[in-house]
């Protein structure tokens, strides 16, 4: 599956995925900018992106962990996820998304 990346630069860059895989561990594989510092936890916002808005409907919703985090997290828009939040799955092929600043 395709996922689409831009990066804090606004490079762009498209990546390979898998339904056994998180956003963050493609993102990270792909060694792009993102810390992902507790490792896919839901314990700190360093993997926080923007979902563009044609695809926020098609993943699911943030539970409380997430919502914690993304309110210590900076520069948070409506699109604002968690990457480490986000399975991959058949429904995302082509799913498209910004790396938040840090």
């Amino acid at each position: 599956m395709k996922i689409k990346v831009t990066d804090r630069e606004g490079n762009k860059h498209e990546l390979e995925g898998d339904t056994n895989s998180t956003l963050m561990e493609v993102l990270r594989d792909a060694n792009l900018d993102i810390e992902a510092a507790c490792g896919g936890c839901c314990a700190c916002a360093t993997c926080h992106v923007y979902i563009k808005d044609e695809w926020l409907d098609k993943i699911s919703g943030k539970d409380d962990d997430e919502e914690s985090m993304l309110d210590q997290a900076f520069d948070v828009k409506h699109s604002s996820r968690l990457s480490c939040q986000i399975s991959l799955s058949e429904d995302l092929d082509g799913i498209e998304l910004e790396l938040a600043p840090e």
